[in-house]
């Protein structure tokens, strides 16, 4: 299970790599357009300084063509790193570009997704990750269980490598059933990680047992605290 942060804030990235097990980041051009205009390369080194070596950083591709993909691509492994994950919107045009890249041994991630068709033949032209459109895809009256859950099947069925990296969240809900329906990985906008957390029954409970222990030990005692 990955959990991966949909958003190039690097304040927001630092806070909750340091207290997440955060898998990787996500950008595509809107989540950019919110950061507004940026030293585009140099911003993606400093994510990847912060999230680590071994985290997945996924760039998304803005040519038209293939040829304009293509070479987007290359500029990014050569500007990034060569371990960064491209995304390439599952089209006639992408899935081309998909299947060269792969050829050529790169890290392809397959986005946009929508329906069945999209996903399988991204499966089948060797994407490392597809990126389905949870809440999307509802809005349209597709269900999201469903497709992942056919994804999963799919690639289970046919040893595949491809892992389902599930996107575009509303709610906390969305993403558990995501994860539920057998995607491996999910990216979510901080945001919706703060929902998850902040409840107030949880806030509550810890609030219970410091008043509980307090009651017994005293106020501002930890257990270290004892043995002074």
């Amino acid at each position: 299970m990955e959990f991966l942060l949909d958003t190039i804030d690097l304040a927001c990235i630092e806070k909750y790599a340091k207290a997440l097990p955060v898998a990787g980041v996500t950008s595509n051009p809107s989540i950019v357009k919110k950061q507004g205009k940026i030293d585009f390369f140099n911003h993606m080194k400093q994510i990847r300084q912060i999230i680590g070596p071994s985290a997945t950083l996924h760039i998304q591709l803005v040519g038209q063509t293939v040829s304009e993909m293509l070479d987007d691509a290359q500029t990014i492994f050569e500007q990034v790193g060569p371990e960064t994950y491209v995304k390439v919107p599952t089209t006639l045009t992408g899935l081309e570009v998909i299947k060269k890249l792969k050829q050529a041994g790169h890290n392809v991630t397959a986005t946009a997704i929508y329906t069945k068709l999209q996903g399988l033949l991204a499966i089948s032209a060797g994407a490392d990750y597809i990126a389905p459109y949870y809440n999307r895809m509802q809005n349209m009256g597709i269900s999201a269980p469903e497709v992942i859950k056919e994804f999963a099947d799919a690639i289970k069925s046919n040893d595949a490598q491809t892992e389902i990296l599930a996107a575009s969240f509303h709610n906390v809900d969305q993403i558990t059933t995501a994860l539920a329906n057998g995607a491996q990985a999910v990216t979510v906008d901080p945001s919706l990680i703060a929902t998850g957390l902040n409840h107030p029954a949880i806030q509550q409970a810890v609030n219970d047992f410091t008043n509980d222990w307090e009651g017994i030990f005293g106020t501002g005692q930890t257990i270290t605290s004892l043995l002074k």
